[in-house]
């Protein structure tokens, strides 16, 4: 811990320096100016990213853009990257890391490195993981604005105004150390809390915010730790989504949690069952749309679809589980790779596999014409 600690505090330094001493952030502390011209369509899409959490919101003022990016989905894929891309996604303002499980900012550092990103908030707690450790490195490699936001700061960008309701400090405790943000755009607002547990929401209750919104992010997955019957008697939400692998392991959302949402009069929705989940509003009204309705874009690349016109089998070999044996089986990866690759996991693509001793642009090259290698397959 005490080197992970050595190697985040230079990190900071370094940030530091970097952004001319004093790091960037949206805007902070303008008064929030009432709205006298229509707003024009916000969009949040609530992204199928299994049992993992990812959330783009998108909007526009004249002819200014804006994105947010509230988490980025788990490590060992890449459907978050292949969902902004579909959208046509470039550049983001903010991406908020609510905290470093590997579920939450899995796709981080390849978020930064295929997008145009200006900031990226992060909670303060430490992860001894390679996932957080590779994050760290992406955001200083690409000299990306870095900022712990607390509790009480409020923002503006553009039309939409944020509020920090949690963290107060660093927690040590991953999940109720999750940073907790509500978006006002109009009337409409959004509230996201991470994977904060009841403990969270408590101090959240204690802290006297505004925490009435209308769509709840549901805190935690759905799990039964989170969304206490007091946090959500206070959020009042009309919509409630959460964020859950089909199956998964978890048995998330907890029966529990359903019927507390239920009791309240939310309408759920979740990504297990309905896919992405679209919410689009201009601020006096919403609408609600689902990828199993077929009223929103796939949430992913067609499967025979990678980058560069290669194409995936119907059966490939996951970079990121396979065994050393089906690795042999990848075009350049012989038994001693194999091995190296394993030690390096995860890889956040095939490009990613640059990593290894004597593989360069010619042998990616050759092992995506092959085009049986995958990430998450």
């Amino acid at each position: 811990m005490t080197k992970n600690i050595n190697r985040y505090l230079t990190f900071l330094l370094a940030l530091f320096f970097i952004v001319g001493c004093t790091p960037e952030h949206p805007q902070e502390d303008r008064p929030v100016e009432t709205q006298e011209k229509k707003l024009e369509d916000l969009r949040a899409h609530f992204i199928d990213v299994g049992q993992a959490d990812a959330t783009l919101v998108e909007y526009a003022e004249s002819d200014e853009e804006y994105r947010i990016l509230i988490d980025t989905g788990d490590w060992n894929v890449t459907n978050v990257v292949d969902y902004l891309k579909l959208q046509g996604v470039t550049e983001i303002d903010l991406v908020v890391a609510t905290h470093p499980h590997a579920d939450h900012i899995g796709q981080l550092a390849e978020v930064i490195e295929e997008f145009e990103v200006s900031e990226v908030w992060m909670s303060g707690d430490l992860a001894e993981t390679q996932v957080f450790e590779r994050a760290l490195d992406s955001i200083a490699a690409n000299e990306v604005d870095y900022h712990e936001p607390r509790s009480g700061e409020r923002y503006e960008m553009g039309t939409v105004s944020i509020e920090v309701i949690h963290p107060t400090e660093v927690t040590g405790n991953l999940n109720n150390g999750s940073i907790s943000i509500r978006l006002e755009y109009g009337d409409i607002s959004f509230l996201f809390t991470g994977d904060a547990e009841i403990g969270a929401e408590e101090k959240m209750l204690a802290g006297k915010h505004e925490l009435a919104s209308t769509i709840l992010s549901v805190p935690h997955h759905g799990s039964n730790t989170s969304s206490s019957i007091a946090f959500l008697e206070a959020v009042t939400p009309e919509v409630a989504i959460y964020s859950a692998g089909e199956g998964n392991s978890y048995d998330h959302p907890h029966e529990e949690v359903l019927s507390n949402l239920e009791a309240i009069g939310s309408t759920i929705y979740g990504t297990d069952r309905d896919g992405t989940v679209l919410v689009e509003t201009d601020g006096a009204n919403y609408e609600v749309m689902t990828k199993e309705e077929g009223t929103i874009t796939p949430d992913t690349k067609p499967k025979e679809e990678i980058e560069n016109g290669a194409t995936i089998p119907d059966s490939c070999i996951d970079i990121n589980s396979a065994s050393v044996a089906e690795l042999e089986e990848i075009i350049e990866i012989g038994p001693e790779r194999a091995s190296e690759l394993i030690e390096l996991r995860p890889f956040a693509s095939i490009d990613d596999l640059k990593r290894l001793t004597g593989i360069g642009d010619a042998r990616i090259g050759k092992i995506k014409e092959q085009g049986l290698a995958c990430i998450g397959g």
